[in-house]
């Protein structure tokens, strides 16, 4: 399915004027103002007027020359959204990946998000599933932002903010699935003049549309926070998540499309909860002590250590040793082999930020200067994959029983990350029509690994870099902002893993970001609006020649693309979050070719879309209360075709879902239901980005029922 609009219709959006609407939006702060903003407790409503990731202190999101997506607590607990992938189908421009089955992974803009996550401003690159228990909101930055954040960061970063102390709440909830689901969540909190603490949890246990698939997770999160004046806080917090689920490599392609079958149909092994699972576990713990001097200074050093553990195990399509040969198309036959992974992590980091408000030359100012210091050290044990079965069905697949202790030869990685680096940025405000953020981050980011089994050595390369930003905006009136925006970031060879022999020696990527846009509040500041129009480029990218090991700079790729989003908390008791997402993302200089396709092989990559990216996709959820303590709502998600290799022989067709809900509150409890893709629709949701066999199968129709008691 695709569907078109004109690139002249999107030029036209981005330099709408809406001075048609009659609007008279109050405004906490002045337009000529910098003042602090604290915020406190959960956030209600679909509409958030400010954003505290795209510059690391609460700002309105008007004054940013940058797209931000903002995704409240309200959104993620009326759909029921438990997992990344739930919550990022309202968030347009992302692509979804399988992640090894073992991980979140999106495409941002194009471009692959595998190291770009963050909670509360620090780096969480760790490859696991998150849950969102703990999650006040969820805060997407497009285009790059390592002025403040550090490498990777091509087309975007996922933030997400935790909930925190200061709140009196008392939130149970219970839900149950149509595919044996049980996951109950707790929300526990008391807020006190000095001392203020809060707890969150879940614990989910269910089976899936997906046979052999299992989760079974818990999570918990505690923190306080101590004010030991009124200018001076300690927040403590601490977080922990077990994880075990199958690993889901989905399923493989025929003829330039994933087969047709069930959507249940496991390419795995029949004892798959012992042959075939990822078991992962996160533990963190986070201090942040803030400090006010006066009305122009403040401090804020926060420190985060984490370990991170897992065990993963998969039986799956592929070809051995490499992935070359795992489908014949004639045959209609596919080889299944078997591997383990095994991974130990633990990091910190420090960030050490003064804050300083000044007028100077008839200008108003907020200056961040910020120091980030850290070390990550990643160990691996991999084991090659070993041949289960050659000549199996890849329309009915029958798998032999797959001893568990089955592993090839191992390879294992022992790899430090030091990051050392210092930002500064200016918030400055000219008039209360034009305003400026200005900023720059220099890294230096060192990185070292030792090889033994197959492959023995060590290796070591630092990588210095420089990480612009420069943006303008103009306010004509309190409810348009027009702004033009340009950005850099770089990304190293061996960023969320360790160095290989065939990477250590190639330069970092580089990416840039030109943007044009407007942001509009309107009808008495319950809506807002975002129309943005971009250019994200990113030289120096990397492929692996075919049936070798070695990477080669492969040139360049560009996305060129608009997105148009909406939010609003009508008085008639609507509420509505909309976006629409048009990307052109290509590879457009490139000596590489794609050797992992079925078939024909050796693909130029040059010319062709950039993988799990679709050319349109849209979304669109709305709720209405109805009175009495009802309240329905319902949404859809249109989808483009989207590529699965970089080769471009395997399409992953488009797909239309739309999902439905209704709850009826009462003083202290609620009672939700949701039933998701209403229509019963058979779509492919994401697939692994460089493979053309690893798609996984959306849900068919399910429901959930939530039970929740408040107090």
């Amino acid at each position: 399915m695709e569907f078109r609009i004109k690139p002249g219709y999107l030029a036209v959006l981005a330099t709408l004027s809406l001075t048609s609407i009659n609007a008279d939006v109050a405004w906490a702060q002045s337009a000529g103002s910098l003042p602090e903003v604290q915020v406190s407790g959960a956030r209600e409503g679909y509409v958030a007027p400010t954003s505290v990731s795209a510059t690391k202190s609460e700002a309105p999101l008007r004054d940013i020359p940058q797209t931000i997506n903002v995704i409240s607590a309200e959104v993620i607990r009326d759909q029921h959204a438990t997992s990344l992938q739930d919550i990022l189908k309202n968030v347009p421009g992302i692509g979804l990946s399988t992640g090894d089955g073992q991980r979140d992974q999106v495409f941002i803009r194009g471009f692959t998000a595998i190291g770009d996550q963050f909670v509360d401003g620090f780096r969480d690159d760790a490859l696991y599933f998150r849950d969102l228990s703990n999650v006040e909101r969820l805060e997407v930055i497009k285009g790059p932002a390592a002025v403040l954040y550090g490498r990777g960061s091509s087309g975007g970063l996922i933030n997400r903010v935790t909930k925190k102390p200061g709140v009196d709440i008392s939130d149970v909830s219970v839900s149950f699935t149509s595919t044996a689901g049980r996951r109950g969540e707790i929300d526990v909190g008391r807020s006190g003049e000095t001392v203020s603490w809060r707890l969150t949890g879940a614990r989910e246990q269910s089976d899936s549309y997906r046979a052999q698939q299992f989760i079974d997770r818990t999570a918990i999160s505690p923190s306080v926070e101590v004010k030991f004046t009124s200018d001076t806080k300690l927040l403590l917090q601490a977080d922990y998540i077990e994880d075990r689920r199958l690993t889901d490599f989905g399923i493989p392609s025929y003829q330039g499309r994933p087969v047709n079958v069930n959507p249940g149909t496991y390419y795995g092994a029949p004892n798959a909860r012992d042959a075939d699972f990822s078991q992962s576990r996160v533990a963190s713990t986070a201090a942040t002590l803030t400090h006010r001097f006066n009305d122009s200074l403040s401090l804020r050093n926060a420190f985060r250590y984490y370990d991170y553990h897992l065990n993963r195990n998969n039986t799956n399509i592929g070809g051995v040793p490499g992935f070359s040969a795992n489908v014949n198309e004639v045959l209609r036959t596919m080889n299944i082999t078997h591997a383990s992974l095994m991974r130990d992590e633990n990091g910190w980091f420090n960030q050490t930020e003064l804050t300083q408000k000044l007028n100077w030359g008839g200008t108003k100012h907020e200056i961040l200067y910020g120091v980030e210091v850290g070390q990550q050290s990643k160990d691996a044990a991999s084991y090659g994959a070993t041949l289960v079965a050659s000549g199996v069905s890849i329309f009915n697949p029958v798998i032999p029983t797959v001893n568990p202790a089955l592993r090839g030869p191992a390879a294992y990685t022992f790899g430090t990350y030091d990051t050392l680096a210092g930002y500064v940025q200016d918030t400055i405000a000219f008039s209360d029509q034009w305003k400026a953020l200005v900023g720059l981050r220099y890294d230096s980011f060192k990185q070292q690994s030792r090889l033994t089994g197959t492959t023995v050595g060590n290796l070591s390369r630092t990588d210095n870099a420089f990480s612009p930003r420069a943006g303008l905006v103009w306010q004509p009136g309190e409810t348009q902002s027009y702004y033009l925006s340009w950005s850099r970031s770089f990304q190293p060879s061996g960023e969320t893993l360790p160095l290989a022999t065939n990477n250590a020696d190639l330069a970092p990527e580089n990416t840039r970001n030109t943007e044009i846009g407007a942001k509009y509040d309107f009808l008495d500041g319950r809506a807002n609006a975002t129309v943005s129009i971009f250019r994200l480029e990113r030289d120096n990218m990397k492929a692996t020649i075919p049936g070798t090991t070695t990477i080669i700079p492969v040139g360049k790729q560009r996305t060129d693309g608009a997105e148009v989003t909406l939010s609003a908390d009508l008085k008639q008791g609507w509420k509505v979050l909309a976006g629409y997402a048009y990307l052109d993302a290509k590879v457009i200089e490139s000596v590489a070719v794609d050797g992992s396709v079925n078939s024909p092989a050796n693909v130029p990559f040059k010319g062709k879309r950039a993988t799990l990216t679709p050319m349109h996709s849209a979304n669109l959820w709305l709720t209405k209360d109805i009175g009495y303590g009802f309240t329905v709502g319902g949404g859809a998600n249109a989808v483009g075709s989207r590529f699965a290799n970089p080769g471009n022989t395997v399409s992953l067709p488009g797909y239309f879902t739309a999902d439905a809900m209704a709850v009826y509150k009462a003083a202290k409890y609620s009672v939700q239901l949701n039933i998701n893709n209403i229509f019963n629709t058979g779509y492919i949701v994401s697939g692994h980005g460089t493979s053309p066999n690893l798609s996984l199968p959306g849900a068919p129709r399910n429901a959930a029922l939530t039970l929740r008691y408040s107090m």
